[in-house]
């Protein structure tokens, strides 16, 4: 069933005007440089220093590492960072794959 809805949903995508990122409840990231991050449609905040900032994502996590971090701006599904940001990756959910 997983299956049948994934591609039905790269259908829609292709054949509507309707962004991916809202379709898919996917993250939108948004990089100034590598002194701001602002991303929306995460899950929540799993954990935050000044050196580490740790999302949950629908699918896995997004870590960002760098110095200095600050906080600017924190909704419930959008985040402001400010720092010297020196690595943005996805971390797969290990719980998924099983």
């Amino acid at each position: 069933m997983k299956k049948w809805r994934d591609n039905f949903k790269k259908w829609f995508i292709n054949h509507s005007d309707m962004p991916a990122d809202v379709i898919m409840d996917l993250p939108r990231i948004t990089m100034v440089g590598q002194l701001h991050i602002y991303i929306e449609n995460h899950k929540g905040v799993i954990s935050f220093s000044n050196e580490e900032l740790r999302l949950s994502m629908k699918q896995g996590q997004l870590q960002i590492i760098g110095k200095d971090f600050v906080l600017k701006a924190i909704l419930p599904e959008e985040i402001l960072l400010e720092g010297f940001i020196q690595k943005v990756q996805f971390l797969e959910d290990k719980r998924e794959l099983i």
